[in-house]
């Protein structure tokens, strides 16, 4: 999660948008109580997702999961597959780390 986080948002902004992610996105989502980091991940990556690096959106996002986390999941697309969170993931990292390395090069 945390390298997600690093490449969608301003250095500034990223210790409070992991925060937030942890104590707003957590266990105190409905139904979640019991679940640990890696079952937490596919609805924070559905945030994260939906929020595109934006600190607002990240809030709304955060908002829509706290009242249901599904529709969060059907936000970003990931309501139908329980492992398109993963995939989204490393697609992001993969095009992120492309684009860094193409800067470079110009």
């Amino acid at each position: 999660m945390w390298r997600i986080v690093q490449k969608m948002f301003s250095l500034e902004q990223q210790e409070e948008a992991g925060r937030l992610l942890v104590t707003e996105c957590g266990n105190s989502l409905p139904f979640c109580a019991t679940l640990d980091e890696v079952s937490l991940e596919r609805v924070r990556f559905a945030v994260l997702k939906s929020s595109n690096g934006d600190m607002t959106a990240l809030l709304q996002a955060i908002d829509v999961a706290q009242t249901d986390w599904r529709d969060a999941l059907v936000a970003a697309g990931f309501g139908s597959d329980v492992n398109e969170h993963d995939h989204w993931a490393n697609n992001y990292l993969t095009q992120s780390e492309h684009a860094c390395r193409s800067d470079l090069l110009e």
